[in-house]
């Protein structure tokens, strides 16, 4: 028997169906609400900075931020 032969046979006889955990909607209904909850997540870190902009100004006034190195 020749290499081909034996592996067209090979290939007929062990033919393998992995069955999913949940029908394939449900991966892409879990991916869409896990991407937007990270979304949102981010979103209200947006203006982090913005909220201590009066601490970060006394910061550099007293450190000397204005200073070229």
């Amino acid at each position: 028997m020749s290499l081909l032969a034996t592996i067209a046979a090979a290939e007929e006889g062990s033919h393998v169906v992995n069955e999913l955990w949940f029908p394939a909607p449900i991966f892409g209904i879990a991916i869409f609400v896990v991407l937007s909850a990270l979304a949102i997540v981010t979103f209200t870190f947006r203006d982090v900075a913005n909220r201590h902009s009066d601490k970060a100004e006394a910061y550099a006034r007293e450190h000397g931020a204005s200073q070229q190195h």
